[in-house]
């Protein structure tokens, strides 16, 4: 048996945080994310109903933060510089 844990959320390249998923089990966490917002925003309109709304979004991204936590790198601040042709807005 492997104590190698396996990384389904990176941490970030630069700044904080954590990056896109790198397994298929970090992007159904993801999807599954997206989708219980979309159902909760089709459940509790927050128009009529804002604190249900607020409470049940707030519940879906504690759980995700969660999931990050526990399945993700542990997040550090990172910062790399920047080639001076990368940092003009326009071209």
């Amino acid at each position: 048996m492997t104590d190698k844990k396996t990384v389904w959320f990176p941490a970030k390249d630069n700044g904080w945080g954590w990056g896109k998923p790198t397994t298929w089990q970090g992007w159904i966490v993801l999807v599954a994310y997206f989708l219980a917002v979309v159902v909760v925003s089709f459940r509790f309109d927050p128009k009529i109903e804002l604190l249900n709304w607020a409470i049940s979004v707030v519940a879906c991204t504690i759980f995700l933060i969660g999931m990050y936590v526990w399945k993700g790198e542990a997040p550090n601040w990172k910062w790399k510089t920047i080639e001076k042709d990368k940092r003009k807005w326009f071209k």
